[in-house]
Formats: C-alpha cells, structure tokens, sequence
C-alpha cells in the first residue's frame, strides 16, 4: 500500500469513484447523496497537490481531498490549524480495508509535519452507521449543525446538517 498524491492523469478515475459512491449512497438511501462534483475543483486541488490516493498494486484503491482552510462548515473554528479531509472514496474492488484508518494515521501525521493542531472531517445529515465509524477511526463526535452560509459549497451541503468531527493532537499528545 502506497499514500501519494494525484495526478493530472488520475483525474478520469477519481470522479469514476465518486460516481460509485453516489450510486451507493443512492442505493442506500442515505440522507445526503454526493451530487456531481465540478471538475475544476478536483483539478485545482490535484495542481495544489490536495487530492490524495492510496495504491495497492498499482490500481487506485482509495482517494480523498484536504484543505487548510473550511470556513464555511467550520466557521469560527477555521482559525483553528487544521488539516480538513473531503471526499473519501473507496474503489469497491477494496472495500473492507479500513481505509478510513489508514488515512488518520496519514493526516495526523501529514497535520503534525505541517503544524497543525487538528485534523477535522463532516458529513452530511444523521447517518449513524457513519458518525459511529469515524468515532471508532479516532474522531471525536462534536454534533450536528445548521451551517449559516452554503452559497459557495457544494449542493450537497444546502439542505442538510453539517455532522462535526476532530482529532486534537495536542490532546493526544499529551495522552501518549
């Protein structure tokens, strides 16, 4: 298993597995489905080296996006340091990994490289199954909310409350 960045090239691929995931947030009916992301934000984050893959044998398993900077879900946090994960999404040929782990033991340590205090992820609407996931992958559940501004987000974002979470590392440091 390799973590690197993306390419350019592997562009085709990440929206294939964000299709993939929307087909399955459909098929479970889940309270937010992923709408079509628009190209430009995927490419600009590949140029700003922000769209990430994890690799095994040379097929894309897993990918996601960071970002330093979340105003708009985050709001008065964002002064906090952060790293912001976006977007997981499995190749379903590599469901059952515990991809999601593999990429908090990555962002704590690409957060600590950078100087950031926190690593932070949400989700969308009461999905149990999912917020129990991240809590058991290291996040503390901080809630649910109403987020005040969405005009630039994603519509995904409009219509649903925002689900919170974090990885203090100062926190876990002094715990360690």
């Amino acid at each position: 298993m390799e973590i690197k960045n993306c390419t350019i090239d592997d562009i085709d691929e990440i929206f294939k597995l964000y299709k993939i995931a929307s087909d399955y947030q459909r098929a479970k009916k889940t309270v937010v489905v992923w709408p079509k992301f628009k190209r430009s934000l995927v490419e600009t984050e590949v140029k700003e080296n922000r769209q990430w893959k994890i690799v095994i044998d040379g097929e894309t398993a897993c990918v996601w996006a960071i970002t330093f900077q979340d105003e708009q879900i985050w709001e008065e946090k964002n002064k906090d340091s952060a790293v912001y994960i976006h977007r997981i999404a499995t190749n379903p040929d590599f469901r059952g990994n515990n991809f999601v782990t593999k990429i908090v033991d990555w962002a704590k340590a690409y957060a600590r490289s950078n100087n950031k205090q926190f690593v932070r992820l949400d989700t969308l609407g009461n999905n149990v199954k999912l917020i129990e996931y991240y809590k058991n992958a290291g996040f503390k559940f901080l809630g649910m909310f109403d987020l005040k501004n969405t005009d630039t987000l994603p519509e995904h974002y409009h219509n649903a409350p925002a689900c919170l979470f974090e990885i203090d590392l100062k926190e876990q440091t002094s715990k360690d």
